[in-house]
């Protein structure tokens, strides 16, 4: 046998026996047109669910942040209040133990009215 005997021998051109004569390709798979359609759709679901949890938490932390600032405003009204009580209560004693109201002369009354 010579070198291009022996090369052709190792090909079959031609079926032998107990083997299949087709041949099998394999073929890329591409989605269609509904496919694409569907997909499509329901990824525009789920970023619209993705969008309306972010919205929602929001609104939630806004609430929140809403009842928060009412209850500061509340404090702060209350403490301007405790405040003026505060100076209130301080200056009678302040006055009563002042220079000038030390130097003040006690009247007592001179006659009564009688009716």
């Amino acid at each position: 046998m010579t070198y291009s005997n022996s090369i052709a021998a190792n090909r079959k051109r031609y079926a032998m026996r107990n083997q299949n004569t087709t041949s099998f390709k394999e073929e890329t798979r591409v989605l269609g047109p509904i496919s694409n359609a569907i997909i499509l759709i329901v990824l525009a679901c789920v970023l619209g669910l993705i969008y309306l949890t972010q919205v929602t938490k929001t609104n939630s932390y806004g609430y929140k942040l809403n009842s928060l600032t009412t209850q500061a405003s509340e404090l702060q009204q209350q403490h301007d209040e405790l405040e003026v009580a505060s100076a209130r209560l301080q200056a009678l004693d302040r006055v009563a133990n002042s220079d000038p109201a030390k130097n003040l002369v006690s009247v007592t009354p001179s006659s009564t009215l009688t009716n």
